[in-house]
């Protein structure tokens, strides 16, 4: 009877663990390269919505600029016009304007 050969087990012992770190290290870049920047968008967006007050001048994600006139938890609305206001989910909010900069 042959002796078993040991070198063959180290050598799937060496496979596992390349395999392994290689699934360690795809798992590390799609936490830096994708997760981590969405969740630092995400509450980005999220102090932008809670920081709007009346009178903030903001534009939609439809890119329709106004004056907030009214707010509650859900809703905004705007003044678009002089005398016209538009009532828009407060999630539809994409950004405060930078005074002087209304289109």
């Amino acid at each position: 009877m042959a002796a078993p050969d040991l070198r063959k087990g180290n050598l799937m012992s060496q496979e596992v663990q390349s395999t392994v770190l290689m699934i360690a290290v795809m798992a590390a870049l799609f936490y830096f390269m994708l997760y981590r920047p969405q969740k630092k968008q995400a509450a980005k967006r999220k102090a932008l919505l809670d920081s709007l007050e009346v009178g903030a001048e903001v534009v939609t994600i439809g890119g329709i600029y106004g004056k907030i006139t009214a707010l509650d938890e859900k809703t905004a609305t705007l003044e678009v016009a002089p005398g016209t206001k538009i009532t828009f989910a407060r999630a539809a909010i994409n950004g405060r304007v930078a005074s002087g900069s209304e289109a």
